[in-house]
């Protein structure tokens, strides 16, 4: 059964706020409730997308059929979580440009916030995609967070739970934002079942090339 889990807070139509989701597990929080509710002998195939890797990561091995990461960050069973973002950062192809990451508060309890710039979006996120997918990203765009502080203090992701998931990772070969030999690089530091790839998909493959996107996950599902 398809099932369109509920978003995480804070974004999207979430009408709650940035520092109302200290902790990456409050942010994952709709995902781990949506399993809970799944009947007794269903399962799920998750797709995590870019940052959506490492909640994917945190699913419930029982409740999760396959794990699809889609030119997502995808961690090992060795480091911290927060590991693979510093990873991302230190081979990242592209400049910051306008990007903006600073502080919550002055004590630094919460994490800190991150915007993307109009810039790194027309470049680097959604070079690939229609001009109307760009104006439509600008508008609706709002603060969030790599919520790399908590990340980097959080445990490895067990070999048990997570190492036990059936992975699978779709590369986009026009990714900026994570670009295909960072991309390659988390497949052999972390081996997957299967890796496939999409031609011209850049970050935002479900835009660029949705029809692609669509067809591996079919093929996931029917096997």
């Amino acid at each position: 059964m398809a099932r369109r889990g509920a978003g995480p807070p804070a974004s999207g139509i979430d009408a709650r706020q940035l520092r109302e989701v200290p902790t990456f597990r409050d942010y994952t929080a709709p995902l781990l409730d949506a399993l809970r509710s799944l009947p007794d002998g269903e399962k799920a195939i998750l797709v995590g997308h870019s940052l959506g890797g490492l909640n994917v990561a945190l699913a419930f091995p029982e409740k999760v059929a396959a794990a699809v990461f889609l030119c997502a960050y995808m961690p090992d069973c060795t480091s911290t979580p927060g590991s693979v973002l510093v990873e991302g950062k230190r081979n990242r192809g592209q400049s910051q440009l306008d990007n903006e990451m600073k502080p919550q508060d002055a004590e630094g309890k919460l994490p800190a916030s991150f915007m993307f710039g109009p810039q790194v979006i027309e470049q680097n996120l959604y070079q690939v995609c229609s001009k109307q997918d760009i104006t439509l990203a600008k508008s609706v765009m709002r603060v969030g967070s790599m919520f790399l502080e908590d990340l980097q203090v959080m445990e490895p992701f067990s070999k048990d739970r997570y190492g036990s998931v059936h992975k699978v990772y779709i590369i986009g070969n026009q990714d900026r934002a994570l670009p295909e030999e960072f991309q390659r690089w988390m497949v052999s530091n972390n081996p997957v079942d299967e890796v496939k790839e999409i031609d011209g998909a850049d970050h935002m493959a479900m835009l660029s090339t949705p029809d692609e996107v669509v067809q591996c996950i079919v093929d996931i599902t029917e096997k």
